[in-house]
């Protein structure tokens, strides 16, 4: 379905309204500290409880699903700079109800993240000082956070900074000793050679299946860099670059730090999934104080996520608006910010984080199901956007195409495959299914809405 007699078409180039406030520095460190989230240091120990060394397999795998939909996406970016990214890429392709379905459940994931994000980051420091109330220091993170995001763009861009430059050298420093004690040459450490190896499928099948569906969802948040970029300086340069980089950077941070955990540590170790798989490779390794180290790296990892999280939700949530397909009191922007965006996504999250003390067994539970399987459902709508607007873009303005998808058309179906091969094993497995179906439930009430409202739009003139 085409959008051009139905909706004004979405922005062409990067949001004019917006600061473009973002530097390249500032993009090329979101970039980077993008993909080492939470969920790496944290998700990753059930992984690998299930799997085994064969974890290393399902990281490999899940990346290069994620690299074929990064490259995707950044084909699209580049060509048309955009807040809301692959919300603005689905209208344009295949119709406003698709850009209304993606745009609003990816919304409602970032929203809810946030507050996870923050319940996880408050039980961090409730832990240092188990005096003080949770709840209060997840309000104090959400005021920090919804503060700098109100203030200016580039407010974002420098606690992103300074965030991800903490992560990319923390992580780098764990690969970096643990290569050196694999090697055996690490002052006071034996070298476990291959060891911890020999059982590399201990769970069979199915212990992989549920190692590669934890590592799959360990991979979100590559996104924002797509959204942050179109308030950079130079949104199609910014765009470019961070997807040419994201190969190296998930084989680098995913894949080895994987390799390096299950060599050094027993996969079977109940410390692996207590204290969490970095914790307990340091342990291993005798360094003094890794599990306060690495709690406050994790604190980092999760207050990062917060911070990109309200501000990706607020910029898609505005550009949704300026496309007419969300309450206008969203899209005011004043100083090159859409404020009120920002303050109602931040609330959203804040209010999860009531639900989750308030109705933990009912209300939160089914939120938290509902957007389980969200990013996947995003991928799609990636994928089916990139096979219409690149023929599209070849025909009409080739020089737009700064960023090419690989194998194009093939590699784009067979990652459509995979990710329908994701959907079958969460279909399979009891504690995915649900979230399966509850993503479903939603993605096809909001898909009506968006029918509905295109239709009636449509028939308006």
């Amino acid at each position: 379905m085409s959008n051009s007699t139905t909706t004004k078409a979405p922005q062409q180039s990067a949001d004019a309204s917006l600061s473009h406030g973002l530097k390249q520095r500032h993009l090329s460190m979101i970039a980077l500290g993008g993909v080492i989230g939470a969920g790496l240091f944290v998700g990753s120990g059930a992984g690998i409880a299930a799997a085994g060394p064969s974890i290393v397999v399902a990281y490999t795998i899940s990346g290069l699903l994620v690299m074929l939909v990064m490259r995707m996406l950044g084909e699209m970016s580049a060509a048309y700079p955009s807040s809301g990214s692959f919300s603005a890429h689905a209208e344009r392709a295949i119709g406003p109800w698709a850009g209304f379905t993606a745009g609003w459940a990816f919304w409602v994931l970032l929203c809810t993240a946030v507050g996870l994000e923050g319940i996880g980051a408050a039980q961090i420091v409730h832990g240092w000082l188990p005096g003080t109330p949770e709840w209060a220091w997840v309000a104090l993170f959400m005021l920090v956070f919804c503060g700098t995001n109100l203030a200016a763009v580039k407010n974002f861009g420098e606690f992103e900074f300074w965030f991800a430059a903490l992560k990319v050298g923390a992580i780098s420093l764990f690969l970096v000793l643990g290569v050196l004690a694999i090697c055996g040459v690490l002052p006071g450490t034996d070298s476990p050679g291959t060891s911890h190896l020999g059982d590399f499928l201990p769970n069979g099948g199915n212990g992989l299946i549920i190692g590669l569906l934890a590592s799959v969802f360990a991979y979100g948040g590559l996104e924002t860099v797509t959204i942050a970029a179109a308030e950079s300086e130079n949104p199609v340069k910014g765009v470019a670059s961070a997807v040419r980089t994201a190969m190296w950077r998930i084989a680098l941070f995913y894949i080895g730090s994987m390799a390096v955990i299950v060599t050094l540590v027993p996969w079977d170790s109940p410390e692996v999934v207590e204290k969490g798989p970095y914790v307990a490779a340091l342990d291993e390794l005798g360094i003094p104080g890794a599990g306060q180290l690495m709690n406050v790296v994790v604190l980092v990892a999760l207050l990062s996520a917060m911070n990109a999280n309200i501000y990706g939700a607020s910029r898609i949530g505005y550009s949704l608006v300026e496309r007419g397909q969300g309450p206008k009191v969203l899209g005011r922007v004043s100083g090159g910010v859409p404020r009120i965006a920002v303050l109602v996504s931040s609330l959203f999250g804040f209010g999860c984080v009531l639900l989750s003390y308030w109705r933990p067994d009912d209300v939160f539970s089914w939120l938290l199901n509902m957007i389980g399987a969200v990013i996947l459902v995003v991928w799609i709508f990636i994928a089916a956007s990139q096979l219409r607007l690149r023929r599209r873009l070849a025909r009409e303005a080739p020089e737009k195409l700064v960023v090419r998808m690989w194998g194009f058309p093939w590699l784009t179906w067979v990652a459509l495959a995979g990710m329908a091969a994701v959907f079958v094993l969460m279909a399979r497995e009891p504690d995915t299914r649900v979230q399966l179906y509850s993503t479903g439930g939603m993605t096809l009430f909001l898909a009506a809405v968006g029918y509905a409202r295109q239709r009636r739009r449509a028939r308006l003139g």
